[in-house]
Order: structure tokens, then C-alpha cells, then sequence
């Protein structure tokens, strides 16, 4: 709808506020007004106040809905709240948050039960203090602003809102915030705001609290002038805040898949400002506000340029990384914040400041940690000691928190989110299927060469010198591989990790392990390496040398379902079936493609009498998989059992339900066959309670279930087999085996 306003050319946005003169549509229509406005387009705009808007630069900031919760989850809207409750009655500064903006000791304490001062010197340094509002009700800053009142007390001192009378009438009212200084004698907090005016103003994010001035005004007492940034107000609530809200409900953190929401929804703002070579330093839940369907960073008082090593840094104790007083700030203790960000809001953190101010608690103190491994290994990377060992980019760690979220969700529900993976392929076959493969006798045990045949393969870099080349490869012989590999025109990382492949595949393990050496004196961090490694170990045999290579796969990417298959894998080779089917639970309940991990989680509770449990995984293989009848196969053989004594007769009748509903050629479905009559004719004849009761009419394969029908059934199925053998002594031994079988006649 267009703006009311005859002389406006904008519109009115979702909330009801035009993007042009910020004026508020009115609840009925005006008369006296036209009813359409110029067609004349406006430059993009800026959301501003309570959902109004503003002319910007050329960018666009709209003010639709956000994609808070990725598409995922829900989160509740949190309604703009009304600026005039959000001014502070009376407002004062509590005497524990009153330091020295100089030497940081405590001032303004009460002393002998008498109220400390709220304005005066500091008894270490001497550097005069003050928490008073400097601005009062109505006071009118640069002819402009209109002050309502005290709005918070922030790390650089007040903030306050008021009115902008520019674009404020009867209809409607625009809100702004101004923030000034602490002290006016503190020349670090003056430097902030004049920084925040040299190039704050020009950022231009959704998610971004959008900067709009900055403006003077003669202090009360000394007629000094005082710098003020004029900024847009956000009606929301801050995470602290909600978390607080929370907990006085009872509840002691926000849900799990919510805070991962949060940092997937605000990194892409702190690495909209890495990219223009800003740091923000003081990230953290006060500095976050959720207003409607829409997070928005504020407080930009503490944000820096990277090669900036003058200007004072600000930073809060338990939220900044270790390293910062002593290197500075960086996009690496950024990303430490919403690390130490989001531990806070998802889990009790007490100490966080204190005994923990450096490290996470031990997975035994925080339930939390312990179910959700994923989380916690992302919480490690992201608030590592070593800088260079955390994401080194806020969309790196976007990237991996979206998939954490993926199997946080999915493992709550049961239902299966999958996205294409930007770091590997799909796993090039299914591994560990034998279970449903007819005519290999026994079921072969996981061996881990085949693993390492089957598993995903690393993306390749297209930006790399040599993905050119890698894209003109097409020989599959792996010694060839090699020779075309060595005699490449050209040497780059993805040209030596392709030839470390083509060993592995060829055999050459040794050759492998020094290319990979080779790499890691280059780039020690390269979590490729450590995945071919693994596969190196893997291809050899060695399945506790993988899963130490893989786990640390797991450590630098634990949103990949790749990385936690390959370290099932290896677990499970190495005998530790509990921690293997945990890590292939939760790798297919977020991506039905990974059809290995069915068949592993399949294998596992199988072996641990769990046959419903295995039934239930095995029937989720989509009927679109190649290997859906596979996966119905061994579903069979599940429904049959390892240990023919735990069979019943319900058993072998779901069994032969199951493989009548199969489509096999004759030789699959007679071999198969051959199984199921075997195992039902054992538990006839030997392993069936004396007493045992079965239901008239219960057939086996349309066989009656008793000793003569199995017998007959056996027989058939022996002789089809016999019709289907192209060697005459394979021919002659399974007519035999029909003659022995079949029960005694009198023809």
C-alpha cells in the first residue's frame, strides 16, 4: 500500500511503516487524502525505530521477514516493545558495575552503610567518574532530537532514546537511540565514538543496527561539547534478556536448537564487517536483540579495524579470548565470543568468567555436552586456546552450526533434513551391506578396506591452480591415475591430495603417507590431511590409526554427516559397537543418502538382539535407493535372526511376508529361500520349546509350518536351484541335497 502522504513516494512495509517518511499508517483511511501516491521509485532503505524505515544508500535493507531459524525451527516472534516502557524511571548505575573507565578499579562503593558517590574521582588514579545521565527528559538535541529518557547503562556509558522530530508528526512517531560517552575525560571512549562516526555509518546490514549520526551537544554542567551516535532503535529484547526471562519461568537455558539458531542467523552480520576489515571484540548475548522474526547487533562501540593496534579494545571477562591482550583482537577471538556466546544461553555455564574463563566445563558436569557430541566439538573448535585452531571465518563456522542444527532437530523428531555438502561428496557406494546380498553363504564382517573404497571424497577446490587439470583426468586405472598425476604441468594442494588418492587406491600406502607429510609441512591445519589419513589406515587395515584421524575430521567439521560416518566406520572395525551406532544413528536420521550407516546401525543392534530396532532402520532405506530391495533383504535375514533359539513363529512368518513382497530374479529368490526354510525347519526339528503351540494354517513361503511342508518346501527350492547351475557337479550336488531333504514317502 502506498503512503498516505500526498508529497511521499514510498510504501507502507509489513509492520505498517512507510519506507520513505517513517510516518505509521493510519488504523483508518483519510479522507482528505488521495488515494494513490506517486509511482515514483525511492533508493533502498534502512529499517529504523520501531519497524520504520528511512532513505539509505543504494543497498537494500528490507524489513520482510527474516530467516531466523533457517527454515528449520519455529522460534516465537518477539513483539517491538513500546519505546515508552522501555525508558528507565530512575535511572542509576548499580554500584557493582561502577569502574574506573581508566585503570578499570572499582569506584562509587558505598562505604559504613552510606551509598557510594555517583560522581567523583577515582582513588587510584584519579580520573574524574560519573554515572549520571547526562541528557534529561525534553531536551532537545541539534534542533533534531527530542530526548524521552535514559534507556540503559552500557560498557561506553548511557544510552538514550528521543524522538526525531524530522520525521515524527501526529500520525506517527520515529524512534532513535543516542549513545554517549562514560567520561568526557576519557580519551579511549571518546576515540570509540569518533571511530563508530568515520565508518559505522557507512555499514549496511539487515542484521547490523543501522548507524544514522552523529551529532554534539554541550554537556549540562561544563558546556563541553559531547558527542553523541545517533542509531536506529530496536524494540526487541536482548538473548540476555530473553534468557532471563526464561529462567524466571523456570526454565534454566533456551533450548538447544534455538541458541544454535541465533549464531546461524547472526554470523553472517559479524562476517559482513571481517569482510570490510572490522572486528567487533565485545560480541556477546547483552549485544544481541531479537525484535519480531529479525536478530539485530548493537553496541558497535567496541568495533575496530583488524590492522588497528592503537585504539583501546574493549571486550567482556569470560566472552574475550585469551590471546586478545596480548596479540589484539581478530575475526579468530570474534568467533571465540559466539562460541563462549552460545555455551552460556544453551547450558548452566557457572564460572564462565572465573574457573572457566578460558575453557569449557567437562563433558561429566554438562549433560548437554555429553548427548550432544556435535555441539560440543563446535563449542571446542570455536573457543580453542589456539586461534589458528577455531574457524577462521564466521561463515565457516555458519556453515558447520547450520549442520549441527540439522542433526539437533532431526534427532528430536525423527525427521531427516539433508542439504548438499559444500566439503564433500556423496559416499561414492554403500559400504558394510552384505547383509543383503544373496548368495554369500554368511554375512561377511565389515572389513575396513571396503570402507575406505566407499567413503565421500573431499570437494575439490575449483579456485585451486590445478582444477583444471583434475577435470580433465578420466582414466580409472590407479597406477595410470599415478603416472598422469606425477607428470602434471602443474604442482598445487589439490593436485598432490588427488595423488595421495590414486596411491591409496593403487596400493601404495607408503607413497601416500610421505605426500601427506609433504602437506602438512605446508598447511598443518589442512583437515584434509587427516581424512586421507584415515583412509590411508583404513585401506591398510588399521582401524585405530583411522579413527584418531578421523576423530580429528570430526573435531574441525562436526556439522558433516561425512566426517561422523568415516569415524563410525573406523569404531566399529575397532569392536566399539555402542559409540559406532550412536554415530551412525544420528548421521541417517539427518540424511537418508547415507544408506552405510543404516546397514551399520542395522548390523549393530542386530548383534545385540535388537531385531526390531534393526527391522525399524533397515524399512526407513527409501524404495527411490538403488539399494532399497538390498536393504528389504536384509530386513529377511534381520526378521530370521543371528541366533536361531530367539526365533518364534511370528518370526519366520514375517520373514516370508517380507521376502514375498520382494522383486528378485528366480536364482536371488531361490537361494534366499533356501535360508528361510533351512532356519525354519532347525527350529522345527530342534530348537522349538516342547509345547510350543502354532497357530492352524501358519504357512512358511506358502509351505504349511511343520516338519513334512519345510521338508517340501526345501526340496522345490533345492531343485530350482539345481535348474539354474550351469556346472554339472554343482548341478548333481544340489539334486542331491533336494533327495536328502524331502521327507520320506511312500512314492
Amino acid at each position: 500500500m502506498r503512503c498516505v502522504r500526498a508529497d511521499c513516494p514510498g510504501s507502507y512495509g509489513p509492520e505498517g511503516y512507510c519506507d520513505e517518511c517513517g510516518r505509521k499508517k493510519p488504523d483508518k483511511p483519510l479522507a482528505s487524502v488521495p488515494s494513490a501516491a506517486s509511482p515514483a521509485s525511492v533508493p533502498s532503505v534502512a529499517t529504523v525505530g520501531a519497524g520504520s524505515t528511512r532513505a539509505s544508500s543504494g543497498r537494500t535493507r528490507g524489513s520482510s521477514r527474516g530467516g531466523l531459524g533457517a527454515g528449520l525451527i519455529d522460534i516465537a516472534r518477539v513483539p517491538l516493545r513500546d519505546p515508552a516502557t522501555a525508558v528507565m524511571q530512575d535511572p542509576k548505575v548499580a554500584e557493582g558495575r561502577r569502574y574506573c573507565a581508566k585503570c578499570n578499579e572499582a569506584v562509587g562503593r558505598g562505604k559504613d552503610g552510606k551509598p557510594g558517590r555517583v560522581e567523583g574521582f577515582c582513588p587510584n588514579c584519579g580520573t574524574p567518574f560519573s554515572f549520571v545521565p547526562r541528557l534529561r527528559p525534553g531536551d532537545l538535541i541539534n534542533d533534531r532530537y527530542e530526548m524521552l529518557g535514559a534507556l540503559a547503562y552500557g560498557g561506553l556509558g548511557w544510552i538514550y532514546l528521543a524522538r526525531d522530530r524530522n520525521v515524527s508528526d501526529s500520525v506517527s512517531d520515529r524512534w532513535v537511540v543516542l549513545k554517549g560517552l562514560i567520561n568526557t575525560g576519557d580519551a579511549d571512549a571518546m576515540a570509540a565514538a569518533v571511530t563508530e562516526r568515520r565508518f559505522l555509518v557507512e555499514m549496511d546490514h539487515p542484521n547490523i543496527v543501522k548507524i544514522h549520526d552523529f551529532v554534539q551537544h554541550p554537556d549540562p554542567k561544563t558546556g563541553e561539547l559531547i558527542g553523541y551516535i545517533v542509531m536506529e532503535y530496536v524494540g526487541g529484547h536482548s538473548l540476555r534478556d530473553i534468557l532471563m526471562a526464561r529462567r524466571a519461568e523456570g526454565a534454566r537455558v533456551l533450548p538447544l536448537a534455538e541458541v544454535i539458531a541465533y549464531g546461524v542467523e547472526i554470523l553472517p552480520a559479524l562476517g559482513y564487517l571481517h569482510d570490510r576489515g572490522l572486528i567487533f571484540c565485545d560480541f556477546k548475548p547483552d549485544n544481541v536483540i531479537h525484535a519480531e522474526e529479525q536478530l539485530k547487533l548493537i553496541d558497535l562501540g567496541g568495533v575496530r579495524r583488524a590492522d588497528d593496534d592503537v585504539s583501546a579494545v574493549y571486550g567482556t571477562p569470560g566472552y574475550q579470548a585469551p590471546e586478545v591482550a596480548e596479540l589484539g583482537p581478530s575475526v579468530a577471538s570474534d568467533i571465540y565470543t559466539v562460541g563462549r556466546s552460545l555455551a552460556v544461553l544453551s547450558f548452566e555455564f557457572r564460572g564462565f568468567s572465573t574457573t572457566y574463563a578460558d575453557r569449557l566445563p567437562d563433558v561429566s558436569e554438562v549433560p548437554l555436552l555429553a548427548q550432544e557430541e556435535s555441539y560440543h566439538r563446535l563449542l571446542r573448535r570455536a573457543t580453542h586456546s589456539e586461534r589458528d585452531r577455531r574457524f577462521q571465518s564466521a561463515a565457516e563456522m555458519s556453515e558447520q552450526l547450520l549442520g549441527v542444527l540439522r542433526e539437533v532437530v532431526s534427532a528430536a523428531d525423527g525427521i531427516a533434513r539433508p542439504t548438499l555438502s559444500r566439503q564433500f561428496t556423496p559416499e561414492r557406494r554403500a559400504f558394510g551391506t552384505g547383509a543383503g546380498e544373496v548368495g554369500e553363504g554368511t554375512v561377511p564382517d565389515l572389513r575396513p578396506s571396503d570402507v575406505a573404497a566407499c567413503l565421500p571424497l573431499p570437494q575439490v577446490d575449483v579456485l585451486d591452480a590445478g582444477a583444471g587439470f583434475l577435470a580433465t583426468l578420466s582414466v580409472t586405472d590407479p597406477a595410470e591415475t599415478v603416472k598422469q598425476l606425477e607428470a602434471a604441468p602443474m604442482s598445487s594442494v589439490e593436485v598432490a591430495l588427488r595423488l595421495v588418492r590414486a596411491r591409496i587406491e593403487s596400493g601404495d600406502l607408503a607413497g601416500a603417507k610421505a605426500g601427506l607429510d609433504e602437506l602438512a609441512a605446508t598447511d598443518p591445519f589442512d583437515w584434509r590431511i587427516d581424512w586421507y589419513r584415515g583412509v590411508a589406515a583404513m585401506a591398510g587395515g588399521n582401524a585405530a590409526e583411522a579413527r584418531v584421524s578421523f576423530d580429528a575430521v570430526y573435531d574441525e567439521l562436526p556439522g558433516e554427516p561425512a566426517a561422523r560416518l568415516a569415524l563410525a566406520a573406523a569404531i566399529e572395525c575397532t569392536g566399539d559397537a555402542d559409540t559406532a551406532a550412536k554415530l551412525y544413528e544420528r548421521v541417517w536420521r539427518v540424511d537418508r543418502g547415507y544408506i552405510s550407516a543404516a546397514f551399520g546401525l542395522a548390523r549393530i543392534r542386530l548383534a545385540a538382539g535388537d531385531r526390531a530396532g534393526a527391522l525399524a532402520v533397515l524399512d526407513q532405506v527409501p524404495d527411490s535407493s538403488s539399494l532399497h530391495i538390498a536393504a528389504q533383504v536384509a530386513g529377511v535375514r534381520a526378521s530370521l535372526g543371528a541366533d536361531v533359539h530367539a526365533l518364534k513363529h511370528d518370526d519366520l512368518i514375517a520373514a516370508s511376508s517380507r521376502l514375498e513382497r520382494i522383486t528378485l530374479d528366480v536364482e536371488r529368490r531361490a537361494l534366499l529361500a533356501v535360508e528361510m526354510l533351512e532356519a525354519a525347519l532347525n527350529w522345527m526339528t530342534g530348537t522349538r520349546l516342547p509345547g510350543h503351540r502354532l497357530p492352524p494354517g501358519a504357512r512358511v513361503l506358502g509351505h504349511e509350518l511343520s516338519e513334512r511342508g519345510l521338508r517340501f518346501g526345501l526340496e522345490q527350492a533345492y531343485r530350482a536351484m539345481a535348474q539354474l547351475a550351469h556346472d554339472p557337479d554343482v548341478r548333481v550336488a544340489l539334486v542331491d541335497q533336494a533327495n536328502a531333504v524331502r521327507p520320506r514317502t511312500l512314492t
